[in-house]
């Protein structure tokens, strides 16, 4: 028996990953015509197929067809939208407008997926420890139903703008069971060629190669490939803005009727964005997403601010509760405000908007070891590059920095001094709340912590392990990774360009 006797045959194989391949969430195009009832019965076999935790067969299918009850659900998912529409920032609800949700009514049928996580009783194997592996086993059973539709030519439509306990009531289903996923199913016009959301720009797909993790968590390479660095990745991908395009943006701005040079500052804005975008004219630089870096720095022991280090925690949460002067900003810009936490020395709540990323619990003292370890470098350094992928690919076409650190204009001005070569007290700045008697010892400590530890400019990623902090290594990774997916950054204050200048020693085209 050979090794892959159990397979099928080559060209039933290249049909699956065909449908998988072409499978989509549609909400555009369903036509009037019924769905035939041999059809759907095929349909729901394939479902009800799927493996589940102890063979439980958790699940259920409610299939509603009139239109009066799918017209009082279409109605609870319009209040959902409408609530989540108000909780966006303007330029992603002005975009949110535009897009279709769901087709409950225009799709001849609906399909309700239940769970009941009490099915088989008490000992279903393989559920004591995970009792939410019910649900679990009720999505294979989705996966299943949509694949099998997609092979018959039907369109499927997953709408999740529920309170799901109020639909549950709306549908009259007993108290224990939850419903998994409501389904718009009917024949279309046609199927996108790509998912709808990338195709409106709302958002982006993420590549193969950053989801798959060889062995431990951030070890990421495909099969058979070499181990991937991020780091080393990222910087492979960034390439000089592109001539041809930022040609063709000055060639369009000549071509305008308006003097030429009357818009200032803007034209030459515009000729750069269509050089980092690689095209002419390039995408409209929103919405944008602001990510707020946090750390801790153990240079604080050293009395070079008059904040207590507990403030960093405290502007954390001012962050979360919209409270902060850059939630009022970003709300002025339509924004979205995301919080990282890549080193806060205290444990944050979990909270809508927050990152846990943490490398560790702030840095050291620099000024008597190195800030971090090369390796916690490089992990906040990848912290940075994710964050980049994950709002991009979420639909952002401009990054914003951002930083909370108290003690981080210290590292600060370490890392402009190893950088440039400029002594520290040209570089050093007061922070807040500081005299001159503590402005200059603030000058000697970033002047020790240079003796002692001698960053070399060359060595971006040893740099930032000895005099930087891990906000400044998340916000080189965080740049990195835009100028890696071509999307331009907004860069504010001194920490942010304190870390530009590492992003731009690790490639210098990061620049723009």
């Amino acid at each position: 028996m050979t090794q892959d006797s159990h397979a099928l045959d080559p060209a039933e194989i290249e049909a699956f990953y065909q449908v998988a391949a072409a499978r989509r969430d549609v909400r555009n195009g369903f036509l009037p015509e019924p769905v035939d009832d041999d059809v759907l019965t095929r349909v729901l076999a394939a479902a009800h197929q799927a493996p589940s935790v102890g063979l439980s067969q958790p699940w259920d299918f409610l299939i509603l067809r009139e239109r009066e009850v799918r017209m009082s659900v279409q109605r609870l998912a319009q209040a959902e939208r409408d609530a989540f529409a108000a909780t966006l920032p303007w330029a992603r609800a002005l975009a949110f407008r535009s897009l279709k949700v769901e087709a409950i009514v225009e799709s001849p049928v609906n399909v309700v997926v239940t769970c009941d996580p009490t099915r088989g009783g008490r000992h279903v194997l393989g559920r004591h420890a995970q009792p939410q592996v019910a649900q679990y086993s009720a999505v294979c059973a989705v996966q299943n139903l949509w694949l099998a539709a997609r092979a018959e030519g039907l369109g499927v439509g997953w709408v999740s703008f529920f309170d799901e306990r109020e639909l549950a009531g709306a549908l009259g289903l007993p108290e224990q069971v939850a419903v998994v996923a409501y389904l718009c199913v009917g024949h279309v016009a046609k199927f996108p060629p790509a998912p709808e959301l990338v195709m409106s720009g709302w958002a982006r797909q993420r590549p193969l190669a950053w989801a798959v993790h060889e062995g431990r968590w951030g070890q990421r390479g495909l099969p058979g490939a070499e181990p991937a660095s991020l780091l080393a990745d990222t910087v492979a991908a960034i390439r000089p803005p592109d001539g041809a395009a930022a040609d063709a943006a000055r060639e369009r701005q000549a071509q305008l009727t308006k003097p030429p040079g009357s818009l200032g500052f803007l034209e030459d804005l515009s000729v750069r964005l269509a050089g980092i975008a690689g095209e002419c004219p390039p995408p409209m630089p929103e919405p944008a997403a602001v990510a707020v870096f946090a750390g801790d720095h153990g240079v604080h022991a050293q009395g070079v601010t008059p904040w207590p280090q507990e403030v960093t925690a405290q502007m954390v949460a001012n962050f979360l509760a919209n409270t902060a002067v850059v939630n009022v900003i970003a709300a002025q810009a339509g924004a979205e405000v995301c919080v990282v936490d890549v080193g806060v020395a205290a444990d944050l709540p979990a909270a809508p908007g927050l990152l846990p990323r943490k490398v560790r619990r702030g840095t050291a003292d620099m000024t008597e070891a190195p800030a971090m370890t090369v390796q916690e470098a490089r992990q906040a350094v990848e912290v940075g590059i994710e964050t980049a992928r994950d709002l991009v690919t979420a639909g952002s076409n401009c990054l914003i920095t951002g930083d909370m650190g108290i003690a981080n204009t210290t590292a600060s001005a370490a890392l402009i001094a190893a950088f440039t070569g400029t002594d520290p007290v040209e570089v050093t700045g007061r922070g807040t709340g500081v005299d001159d008697a503590t402005w200059a010892h603030k000058v000697d400590v970033v002047r020790r912590a240079l003796d002692r530890h001698r960053p070399d400019p060359g060595d971006p990623l040893g740099a930032l392990a000895a005099v930087g902090g891990l906000e400044h290594a998340a916000l080189a990774g965080y740049l990195l990774g835009a100028a890696a997916l071509r999307v331009p950054v907004v860069l504010d204050g001194v920490i942010a360009c304190a870390a530009a200048l590492a992003a731009v020693a690790f490639c210098p085209d990061a620049a723009g």
